[in-house]
């Protein structure tokens, strides 16, 4: 019953949280820059700022693509982001080098990250076929039960690591952004709303994969 109630609840939030961003987005990516400068200038500019020469920014194909691979030390942009002039796309530009700042500096939660990244790329390919072969055999072999739920564990822990890490890559963006005169006080709500709507995804995925990690749980708590 609790699972339930806990699905219920994050599928709702996932949905009105989508819309929001979705909404949010749009209203930024009409907002234009009055400097007129595109996603990349931004993104050259605040890396030059922060003294970050050996980040490369490049454009990506798709859709909301942009990421910071620190493997390459590329800022990776979508089409749309790396040649609009927008405030949403000044917002993820910024918000993507923001990525490259915490790991100039240390920013201890992306070292946490980073450390559980290995580890979830193993577990994730495999979970899914120990959690099935558990439940199959959970009368005969509940081990193997409980193997899956610690290995679907450490997805949980990276989603809620992933989320003060986000968090503190908007407040940065939107910091830089105001401080290097980018946005003003006529497109500062608009940005503000954007990188806060994107952080709720995060949010939502957090809580969606502690949902199903109680799900699991309560499978091997009815077992006993």
């Amino acid at each position: 019953m609790l699972y339930w109630v806990l699905f219920i609840g994050v599928t709702v939030l996932s949905y009105v949280v989508q819309i929001s961003f979705q909404k949010k987005f749009a209203a930024a990516s009409q907002k234009h820059l009055l400097n007129g400068m595109a996603g990349r200038e931004v993104a050259l500019q605040m890396l030059s700022d922060h003294g970050i020469r050996d980040v490369k920014v490049t454009s990506t194909p798709g859709q909301l693509t942009d990421n910071f691979n620190p493997t390459n030390k590329t800022v990776n942009l979508s089409q749309a982001v790396y040649g609009q002039s927008s405030v949403a796309a000044a917002a993820v530009a910024a918000h993507e080098c923001g990525h490259a700042v915490q790991h100039a500096q240390g920013y201890v939660p992306v070292k946490i990250r980073s450390a559980l990244v290995p580890v979830v790329s193993i577990t994730s390919r495999i979970v899914p076929f120990v959690l099935l072969g558990g439940m199959l055999l959970m009368n005969v072999f509940p081990q193997l039960l409980w193997l899956g739920i610690a290995l679907f564990a450490f997805s949980t822990l990276f989603s809620f690591v992933t989320l003060p890490v986000e968090l503190d890559a908007s407040r940065r963006a939107l910091a830089w952004l105001g401080d290097a005169d980018i946005i003003d006080a006529s497109n500062e709500q608009e940005a503000r709303g954007a990188l806060r709507a994107a952080a709720y995804t995060y949010v939502v995925a957090a809580l969606s994969s502690l949902a199903t990690l109680i799900y699991y749980l309560s499978i091997f708590g009815r077992r006993n």
